[in-house]
């Protein structure tokens, strides 16, 4: 999937929420679609557990 489409449902989806269920939930939905974010690129084998705890800190492990 492009990630063009991904924004514009990920867009949707906030807008839907902010509409239906007022701002409160405009930022459930946002924060649960981070964290699958993150859980996904963790699943992916993108990042790792050690690099998400140093960007949290913000260190850079790549130096």
């Amino acid at each position: 999937m492009n990630l063009a489409v991904v924004g514009l449902l990920a867009g949707m989806a906030l807008g839907f929420a902010g509409y239906f269920g007022g701002f409160a939930a405009f930022l459930l939905v946002a924060v649960l679609g981070a964290v699958g974010f993150v859980v996904g690129r963790l699943i992916e084998g993108d990042i790792e557990l050690g690099d998400l705890g140093d960007l949290l800190r913000g260190r850079d492990r790549r130096r």
